[in-house]
C-alpha cells in the first residue's frame, strides 16, 4: 500500500516540477515479474523506472549504511528495499531477490554497472535470473544529470529493451559472466543509440 502511495506521489511531484517524462517501448515489459537492469546514471532513476513500469512493484537493493538511520530504515523497508554490503554482498543479495521473484508478486530492480556495485553484484544479476527463471529487461535513462536540469524542465527519456532470456543450461562462471554482461551492455548501448546517439554519460 505504501509503495503504491509513494509511487503515485512521486509521479505527481515529478509532473509538477518537470512534466516532461517520456516512456518508450513499455510494450517490451513481459507478463509476470522480471528483473529490470539499468546502468546507474542518477540517484532519481529508480523512482522514474518505477513510474515508467506502471503497475510493477519492485524489490531493490540499498547499501546497508542507509539502514542505520531509523527514518531511512522505515522508508526503505516500506519501499521493498533490503540492505546489502557493497564491499561484501553475501548470500542475501542473491537469496532475497530469487525468493521474491519465485513468489511471483514483485519484480527486482538492479543497477549492475559502474563503481556503485562490486563484481559480485554484476555477476549476481545473471545468477538471480537463472535461479528464478526470469527474464532480464534492459532499460536506460537519458536526461539531465543534475537535479537543476530536472527543475529546468528538460526532457527525461526512459527506454525499455527486449527481454533477455538466459539458457537454463548455461553456467554462471568466470568464463561466461563477461560474455553475458557484454550482451547486457550492448543492449543498453543499442537503447541509447535508438533514443539519442549523441547522449553521453561520464561516470563520476
Amino acid at each position: 500500500m505504501f509503495y503504491k502511495f509513494l509511487r503515485s506521489t512521486v509521479r505527481i511531484i515529478f509532473w509538477i516540477i518537470n512534466g516532461h517524462l517520456h516512456i518508450h517501448n513499455s510494450n517490451y515489459i513481459p507478463e509476470g515479474n522480471y528483473i529490470l537492469a539499468a546502468p546507474h546514471r542518477t540517484w532519481w532513476e529508480p523512482f522514474l523506472f518505477a513510474i515508467a513500469a506502471k503497475n510493477t512493484e519492485f524489490v531493490v537493493i540499498a547499501k546497508k549504511e542507509l539502514f542505520k538511520n531509523p527514518i531511512y530504515r522505515f522508508l526503505l523497508k516500506k519501499c521493498n528495499a533490503f540492505p546489502v554490503d557493497r564491499a561484501n554482498p553475501g548470500p542475501s543479495a542473491i537469496k532475497i531477490p530469487v525468493k521474491e521473484l519465485k513468489a511471483g508478486q514483485r519484480s527486482f530492480m538492479i543497477f549492475p554497472s559502474g563503481t556503485r556495485h562490486s563484481d559480485q553484484l554484476k555477476s549476481g544479476v545473471f545468477i538471480i535470473a537463472k535461479l528464478a527463471n526470469k527474464p532480464i529487461v534492459p532499460v536506460i535513462y537519458q536526461g539531465p544529470l543534475t537535479f537543476k536540469g530536472i527543475l529546468k524542465r528538460q526532457n527525461v527519456e526512459i527506454r525499455f529493451g527486449k527481454p533477455i532470456y538466459l539458457d537454463r543450461k548455461i553456467k554462471i562462471n568466470n568464463e561466461n559472466t563477461p560474455i553475458l554482461y557484454a550482451k547486457l551492455e550492448n543492449a543498453w548501448q543499442e537503447l541509447d543509440n535508438e533514443q539519442n546517439p549523441n547522449f553521453k554519460y561520464i561516470p563520476k
